[in-house]
């Protein structure tokens, strides 16, 4: 949304967007206008889409971006009604659109997420994307702050503790680092030589393992598990503005990472079945981002439906040493 109010700057941008999203882009000052689509089931949801589909086509948009690609989101696109309408020329989808671009379904060669959907870009004249100037952000909310702050302090957390973020959980187990070596590592990072306070995340499927980690963490860092703290869940806005404030984030390829690409802070991303390639943090190279991984397997990347060696070799195969190595690179580079 930066690159095209650069490139048209009077233009009125409207930004569609699910409701679990909606806070990655509710405070960017690029987006004029921001609807927020609600997932209603069964007819309902045909209602809704209709309804949504003539409140679109009132609008008499001039061009629809379709970012996502999937069947909803091309319906919606093409019911816009807008005479330019731009999307990736995926099978099935191409008659929602004016404009398509080229699509690469496999998972090699490599390419970053970024470069695949600046693509659609392309149409309008804009050049190639340099992580330095056209980094990924969230806009911060002051308000989502004030309250991360306040948990801290409740949580015994000195306003002046050097933080690390270790986000323990993942959308699938295909991207899980084992809850084991995630307390190890917390353990080691409160106890080090420049001891960091870990505070210990998730998300809300995982609340329970968050807390196993955090205590069998606490148990192996002895008299310094004071450090290492669990402060509940965080929304999306709420984990931004902590990270915002740490020294590291730690955590596997999943939506929180990429939370943490939109900050400053240092990111050490453990890649499992995925590639650092397509997922490494977007973002000003000389802020560290650094990939952890178990290195060349027959099976990586995957697509993550089965495992076919079933042991999830790509995750066991990380090893805390070498996240540890990393998480300190990271420190000293950030120090630098």
């Amino acid at each position: 949304m930066r690159v095209l109010k650069r490139r048209f700057p009077d233009a009125h941008l409207t930004y569609l967007v699910e409701a679990a999203a909606a806070p990655v882009v509710r405070h960017s000052p690029h987006i004029d206008e921001l609807i927020i689509v609600e997932r209603p089931r069964g007819w309902e949801r045909v209602r809704y889409d209709w309804a949504l589909a003539r409140r679109l086509r009132r609008e008499r948009f001039d061009v629809a971006i379709d970012l996502h690609g999937g069947p909803r989101a091309a319906w919606l696109t093409r019911a816009s009604g807008a005479p330019t309408r731009v999307g990736y020329a995926m099978p099935g989808r191409g008659w929602a659109y004016t404009t398509r671009v080229r699509w690469t379904p496999s998972l090699l060669p490599p390419r970053h997420s970024v470069l695949n959907q600046w693509d659609l870009l392309s149409p309008f004249g804009i050049g190639a994307a340099d992580p330095a100037v056209d980094a990924v952000e969230m806009a911060l909310d002051p308000a989502a702050a004030a309250r991360v702050d306040e948990r801290l302090r409740d949580a015994g957390v000195p306003s002046d503790a050097r933080l690390a973020v270790l986000h323990v959980s993942a959308g699938n187990p295909f991207r899980r680092w084992p809850a084991d070596r995630f307390a190890e590592l917390a353990a080691k990072l409160a106890t080090g030589p420049l001891p960091l306070h870990v505070v210990v995340t998730s998300g809300p499927s995982e609340a329970e393992a968050a807390v196993r980690v955090a205590i069998e963490a606490r148990r192996l860092a002895s008299d310094d598990g004071e450090r290492i703290v669990r402060c509940g869940e965080f929304d999306l806005e709420e984990l931004a503005a902590l990270v915002t404030r740490s020294a590291l984030y730690i955590g596997g390829d999943s939506g929180p990472m990429h939370i943490a690409a939109t900050t400053r802070t240092p990111v050490v991303a453990l890649f499992g079945p995925t590639l650092a390639e397509r997922s490494l943090p977007w973002r000003d190279p000389a802020i560290p981002s650094l990939g952890v991984d178990a290195g060349p397997l027959p099976c990586r990347p995957c697509h993550q439906r089965t495992c076919a060696p079933g042991d999830f070799r790509c995750l066991t195969g990380i090893t805390v040493p070498m996240v540890l190595d990393a998480c300190q690179r990271a420190l000293s580079a950030a120090r630098g």
